[in-house]
């Protein structure tokens, strides 16, 4: 069962590291008004933790342990929450790098990529992991969510999507060093991200979309001024899919494409070429609200565009938005995808 009787997705959501901010946010935006209108969440995660960070934070929230999402009832004010023994018992300690938040955190992420892949849920929301915790527990092979998830539903390959009200941008390469990220920028990888820049877009509810492809270098290479990647590797990964009947231009200069993605209204989605030339506009534009959603997976998975925020975890102070806007936008595309199996 992926959604409620009323047509609501239900929505799987990680409570993230535990010593994080991300069972916080995750209690505050499950009760959130603007997501029971449009989803049924279900945390994957640490009940008694749960339980404990919501008396903590004097949160108004009750969490409920079911096997199954199917069993939730989503009566007002209690959050159920699937829970497989993610943590020992007692376990609490926020604003502290620890393998045993580590592997908990990796362990919801697989049991929910697990409850999508089986269509018990209609999609995913993450909450924020700690990439030290996470390796000090011993998964060092994964820099974080996406290679995680792109292993566990055997997906070829993947891509990060940041969603943030009107702007939209897409990333050839995240979290690798500049030498590396240009190294990548190859022309088969180009027309892959923009082949799924497309997809993606679409499942947001926009039948053809627009897409900006930005330039590597300033000015988009000047005309090969400035280096030839643009012209040698861009320009033709561009015309190849135009061909093919994907409305997309460019290179375009990149420190205008995206405000004219985000301004004007010229473009649906910008291609960025490495991680900083995309996410700084995103996160100027809107950094509270901004959303992670990993595309080229057989399963619809969002995240949050922030981190675990060791420094302020426990206080009750971390702000729900971008959790918020990450399930909403989670069951969107959910049933956008059902729509259009029907």
């Amino acid at each position: 069962m992926t959604s409620a009787a009323d047509g609501r997705p239900i929505v799987a959501v990680t409570m993230g590291d535990p010593a994080g901010v991300g069972p916080e946010v995750v209690l505050k935006a499950a009760v959130d008004p603007a997501v029971a209108k449009v989803a049924r969440p279900v945390v994957v995660g640490d009940a008694d933790l749960l339980g404990r960070v919501a008396a903590a934070l004097g949160l108004p929230v009750r969490p409920v342990r079911v096997q199954d999402p199917a069993e939730a009832s989503f009566e007002p004010g209690s959050v159920p929450v699937v829970d497989r023994g993610f943590l020992p018992p007692g376990w609490y300690s926020p604003g502290r790098i620890d393998p045993v938040a580590g592997a908990a955190a990796v362990a919801c992420v697989l049991e929910a990529a697990a409850l999508a892949m089986a269509g018990r849920v209609g999609a995913i929301a993450t909450a924020p992991l700690n990439k030290a915790a996470m390796h000090a527990a011993g998964f060092t092979r994964y820099a974080g969510h996406t290679e995680i998830l792109t292993e566990a539903t055997g997906a070829r390959d993947s891509a990060m999507l940041l969603v943030a009200r009107n702007l939209r941008v897409i990333h050839v390469s995240t979290h690798v060093s500049l030498a590396e990220a240009v190294r990548r920028v190859t022309p088969q990888r180009v027309e892959r991200v923009i082949r799924l820049a497309d997809e993606a877009v679409r499942d947001l509810g926009i039948p053809r979309p627009r897409i900006a492809v930005a330039g590597l270098n300033p000015h988009a290479g000047e005309g090969g001024l400035f280096g030839r990647e643009d012209q040698d590797v861009l320009a033709p990964a561009v015309e190849r899919c135009r061909a093919d009947g994907i409305e997309v231009s460019g290179p375009w200069p990149g420190d205008t494409v995206f405000y004219r993605a985000a301004y004007r209204d010229e473009f649906d989605v910008v291609v960025a070429m490495y991680h900083d030339q995309g996410h700084i506009p995103i996160k100027m534009y809107a950094f509270d609200h901004g959303v992670n959603v990993t595309v080229g997976l057989p399963i619809i998975r969002t995240s949050v565009d922030h981190g675990t925020a060791f420094d302020i975890a426990g206080q009750g102070i971390a702000r729900p938005a971008s959790m918020i806007e990450a399930i909403r936008l989670a069951a969107r595309m959910a049933a956008a995808r059902a729509a259009a199996r029907r």
